[in-house]
Order: structure tokens, then sequence, then C-alpha cells
């Protein structure tokens, strides 16, 4: 009544030596080293607008982080803001405390202590920020 089927599994074509697999760790630093490549780009928009020494400070370990994950990839990292419009100072460290919530989840889950502590950091200055930003 049915044809049999005649061509490999998709399954056992999945197992073949020939197709590149990555282990759950190398899958787990490249999640985290976007995760933070972002928050490093959003940190680079708020210096942009609102230069500060601690940014300075959390964009260069931000760096030092991918690269490292990255295997000695620098970054891509942009001088000037990317928005045509002057974005929302608040919107900006919202977005970047989620980023960081992001790669401390990533970070906590691939046991990567010097990530997490930066990520956990980034966090709280952010929170900080939003708060202080939204006061004003």
């Amino acid at each position: 009544m049915y044809e049999p089927i005649r061509t490999k599994s998709v399954h056992s074509m999945a197992d073949d030596a020939s197709f590149p697999h990555r282990s759950r760790e190398e899958e787990l630093d490249i999640q985290l080293a976007g995760h933070l490549a972002a928050l490093l780009a959003v940190t680079d928009e708020l210096r942009a607008l609102a230069p500060s020494a601690e940014l300075d400070t959390a964009a260069e370990r931000l760096a030092v982080q991918v690269a490292r994950l990255r295997r000695g990839e620098e970054p891509a990292r942009s001088s000037v803001a990317a928005a045509i419009h002057e974005p929302h100072l608040a919107a900006l460290h919202q977005r970047a405390h989620a980023l960081a919530g992001r790669a401390l989840v990533v970070a906590a889950s691939r046991a990567d202590t010097a990530a997490a502590i930066l990520a956990a950091e980034r966090m709280d200055a952010h929170a900080a920020a939003t708060r202080l930003v939204g006061a004003s």
C-alpha cells in the first residue's frame, strides 16, 4: 500500500561524522559572546551620549571578555551612537540591563565566573542608572 522509504533518515544523516558538531560548551561560548557583544554595543552608545570613566572601564572589560570567548577575535566597536536621533538614556540603560541579565544566565550555566561577575556588576550599574535618569 505504501512505497518503502529508500533514502536515509535525516536523523541518521545527522550522526554522520562529516557533519560539524559543536559541544555544549562551544555553543554557550558563542551565545555568551553574542550577549556580551550586544551589551558592549549599547555601552558604546551610552558612552557616546553620556561619557564617563565608569562606562569606559566597563566597555574595555566587556571587550576583553568577548575577545576571550571568541578566542582572540576583537569585537566590532562603534565610536558614535548608531541611532539617527538621540535615544532616551533610560531606555538604553534598560536595554543594557536586560542584555546583562541574559549574559548572566548563560555565564552561570557555563560556570564562567569572570563573565558572570561582570554581567552582574553591569546589571547593578544599569539598574542604578535607570533609576537615576528616570528621577531627573
